[in-house]
């Protein structure tokens, strides 16, 4: 697809069409992984697809490809989404500490492995999203990085930390 000069609705439409034919699967389940939610994950993943409707005329293929772009915008509305999430927990333990209640916490990666799910809740954030862009998209290296906004050295760097901190924790789980 080429750089679009002119704002066109209905050639936007089709086209956005056309991508979420392609990559909808995709982009769920990088959100999914991000979030750790399916409901999450639906309206995360509709929201990108409604973001590049609107924002169709300013996509560039020479900067990187559909799939590459989409991603950017569904880390952007999930990381918007998970800051959000963030302040209103904070509201609500403050909350429940003034009114003598727990709040509970919500589990990450449900339906992994038990020595999986702590092992990846041992990777810091950044650590589990190159993980979900390289392992479970199958995005290259350059596009990873792209997505992240870091260098491919950088997106190297923390991918292989990452791994190794997944071999030691699902090791640690299988030595014990």
């Amino acid at each position: 697809m080429q750089l679009r000069t002119r704002h066109d609705p209905a050639a936007a439409h089709v086209a956005v069409a056309a991508l979420a034919e392609r990559h909808l699967g995709d982009v769920f389940r990088y959100v999914l992984y991000l979030t750790g939610d399916r409901a999450t994950a639906d309206d995360l993943t509709a929201q990108t697809f409604e973001t590049a409707l609107r924002a169709w005329g300013r996509y560039d293929a020479r900067r990187g490809s559909e799939r590459t772009w989409l991603c950017q915008i569904a880390r952007s509305a999930t990381l918007d989404h998970l800051r959000s999430e963030q302040r209103r927990r904070r509201r609500e333990d403050v909350y429940a500490a003034d009114a003598g209640e727990i709040a509970a916490e919500p589990r990450f990666a449900d339906g992994y492995s038990p020595e999986l799910e702590v092992a990846l809740r041992a990777l810091t954030a950044g650590e589990r999203e190159v993980v979900a862009l390289r392992l479970l998209l199958d995005l290259d290296a350059a596009s990873t990085a792209r997505v992240l906004g870091i260098s491919r050295t950088a997106c190297s760097m923390r991918l292989g930390r990452a791994l190794r901190k997944l071999e030691e924790g699902i090791g640690a789980h299988a030595l014990a």
